[in-house]
């Protein structure tokens, strides 16, 4: 597999540390409020990455952090008449609520900022003990002017970076371009004990100390959005390599923005969707999908016509699955050897496209190509005429298989109401073929109409009655 690395700028062969074994840290949210859709972009992303480095056998160890103290979970506690851990908490829960709509896996770790406050202080100490940090007031700031490859991830020299750099107020740092690694506590501000007196990490450190605590000091890849590349990427870098003397991330993978309607995203435009008011519209597989449907590095438009075009695409790939599992119940008739062996070649190369198009960069939209031309095929040379035991067993198994890698549909969680339905239609739908069997059309029809005021609509085949809702 070839990977775009940011650091290089160039796809490289994805080698791990460790044969057989990547170790990825993604950088997770801020948990003061619901995640918006653009969040939902990189942990859809990496989840299919991962997913697809353990479908070819690999072992991945995940780690995804929190951020749960911050100025912003501050503000929206004091906001609340609440605390800190009240709101972290409150946000964590949902996001976990929004990651398993999405079907997105949970992360091997998910650690929190408060939960690492000591290896915090340990990477800030060694940092100050090299001279690439310095502690005002207690302040503890980061110089990168004493880092030589500062800047060598967004690949901009320190001198234009330093050109826009401004010191607020309030601030004690020497030049422009230090940041934080530790905030002496205002009063009434949440606070941990550190050698500088009452305080709080910085944004940056946090994540150095969590990659190096739960997956050593030097990492296979370290991916997040393309608006983190700097400062807070480049920053980890520079406090990681200072602090512990090695390279910290080998790969760099950031995905592309996301646009509404082609323009920004902002609350001032009234352009800003959290995930949960538009799966709650519009269900989170088509929010899934539309994540995934181009190449993770390029832009991608949300709008309501590509959600709706992701929506009516998923009822493609249901409609197969539902037909294929329609058939096994009623299959009987047996495949004849040769064209199983035709069938299993014909998947063969379905499969080596879908890898050839994942092992570019992790190519989705090729690959999701490929699951649609699969579906054809499967509906052509499979799902006409009588049903064969062999060849639907086959076609499961290769659409399952390759959609478990990029995990687009999924059964959520159904309500009680709706099983309890379900378990109605499907008595309405089977008393209906027996009074069919016993020619009492009136009755049948009766029971059509009774499911057609219920949104039901019942297709009669060869193997029996199919019924969706619509």
């Amino acid at each position: 597999m070839k990977v775009f690395n940011t650091l290089t700028r160039r796809k490289e062969e994805l080698i791990p540390l460790k044969a057989g074994e990547y170790r990825i840290y993604a950088c997770g949210p801020t948990v003061y409020n619901f995640i918006h859709i653009g969040n939902a972009r990189p942990i859809c992303v990496f989840d299919v990455l991962r997913r697809y480095l353990e479908y070819r056998g690999g072992k991945v160890i995940f780690v995804q952090n929190f951020t749960d103290i911050d100025d912003k979970i501050i503000n929206r506690a004091n906001q609340e008449n609440s605390d800190y851990k009240t709101v972290s908490e409150t946000y964590i829960a949902e996001y976990k609520k929004d990651a398993a709509g999405l079907n997105v896996r949970p992360a091997t770790v998910h650690p929190k900022a408060t939960e690492n406050i000591d290896e915090i202080i340990s990477i800030i100490s060694t940092l100050i003990e090299k001279g690439y940090a310095y502690e005002v007031q207690g302040d503890v700031y980061f110089s990168p002017a004493k880092f030589n490859a500062y800047g060598k991830l967004s690949h901009q020299p320190l001198e234009d970076l330093m050109s826009g750099a401004r010191i607020n107020i309030g601030e004690l740092k020497r030049e422009p371009m230090d940041f934080a690694l530790w905030k002496a506590s205002k009063p009434g501000e949440p606070y941990w004990e550190s050698p500088w007196g009452q305080g709080r990490p910085g944004w940056h450190i946090e994540c150095s100390a969590m990659s190096r605590r739960y997956l050593g000091e030097t990492i296979d890849i370290h991916c997040g959005g393309q608006d983190l590349i700097f400062p807070h990427h480049e920053n980890e870098i520079a406090q990681s390599e200072c602090c512990n003397g090695v390279p910290f991330a080998r790969y760099w993978m950031h995905n592309g923005f996301i646009t509404v309607d082609n323009e920004k995203m902002s609350k001032s435009k009234g352009n800003f969707f959290t995930v949960r008011d538009v799966a709650e519209q519009y269900g989170y597989a088509p929010i899934r999908l539309l994540m995934i449907s181009c190449q993770y590095r390029s832009p991608i438009n949300y709008s309501y016509d590509s959600l709706m075009q992701c929506k009516a695409s998923l009822e493609r790939l249901k409609t197969c699955r539902d037909s294929l599992a329609f058939s096994a119940k009623n299959a009987q008739a047996h495949t004849a050897l040769d064209r199983l062996a035709a069938l299993q070649t014909a998947f063969e190369e379905y499969r080596a496209r879908f890898c050839v198009a994942m092992d570019d960069d992790l190519n989705t939209a090729d690959a999701i190509g490929t699951l649609f031309d699969l579906v054809r095929y499967i509906n052509k040379e499979v799902l006409t005429g009588e049903p064969e035991i062999e060849a639907i067993a086959a076609a499961t198994a290769i659409f399952d298989e390759l959609n478990d890698v990029l995990g687009l549909l999924y059964e959520e969680a159904p309500a009680a109401d709706t099983a309890d339905e379900d378990a109605k239609i499907d008595a309405l739908v089977n008393e209906r073929a027996e009074a069919r069997k016993a020619k009492n059309w009136a009755r049948a029809d009766e029971i059509r109409k009774q499911l057609g005021d219920m949104g039901i609509v019942i297709e009669d085949t060869p193997q029996g009655a199919k019924w969706k809702r619509v």
